[in-house]
């Protein structure tokens, strides 16, 4: 209950204090590149259920249709005002909409595409008992996610394999740790991540 609590309270005055900011975000997107100002898209939260997440769209139009994943933080697909926004993880204020909807929480496991949940083993689904988050244990240890997979012979495979697994191991280490203070804890590193980047 506190933990909601928190994510209620903190998301509302996070929305209103940063009304302004987000509708300047919103018209440089609109005057960057074409289309939406923001990416939705389909991602599986708590209970296994599935979810629309909201961000700042960072890429043109229709990149997605060649391929899933983001290559790198020059990845060509990405406009010259998305690439700011990833930066600073500003992309990621929509989804200040979604904790207060209920579907996210500022803190837990990072919500993923189902594509990839289909490989995920029995225990692997656990994850899922707790609404996932915009950080996290995982979040931290790959915030440079795009770099290593740039840097992979075959990006694919790779992220199947190697990151998928790793990361599930640090959100089942979160949700055996997790309680409020340990969530600031995570908001606070991440925070300062963000800052130092």
């Amino acid at each position: 209950m506190i933990k909601r609590l928190f994510d209620v309270v903190f998301s509302v005055i996070g929305l209103i204090l940063l009304l302004l900011v987000l509708l300047l975000i919103s018209i440089l997107i609109k005057l960057d590149s074409k289309g939406p100002v923001l990416f939705i898209q389909g991602r599986v939260g708590k209970n296994n259920e599935d979810f629309n997440i909201y961000k700042f769209r960072t890429m043109r139009v229709q990149s997605d249709i060649k391929g899933l994943l983001t290559l790198g933080n020059n990845d060509s697909r990405i406009t010259k005002m998305g690439y700011f926004l990833r930066r600073y993880k500003i992309d990621e204020f929509p989804q200040l909409i979604n904790i207060l909807k209920g579907d996210m929480s500022f803190v837990g496991p990072r919500p993923e595409l189902r594509y990839y949940v289909n490989f995920y083993n029995e225990d692997d689904m656990n994850i899922f008992k707790v609404r996932p988050g915009i950080t996290g244990l995982a979040s931290l240890k790959y915030r440079n996610e795009v770099e290593l997979l740039k840097a992979a012979k075959d990006p694919e495979e790779f992220f199947i394999k190697t990151i998928i697994p790793d990361k599930l191991n640090y959100n089942k280490e979160y949700i055996s740790k997790r309680n409020f203070f340990f969530d600031l804890k995570l908001i606070g590193l991440t925070i300062v991540k963000v800052i130092t980047k």
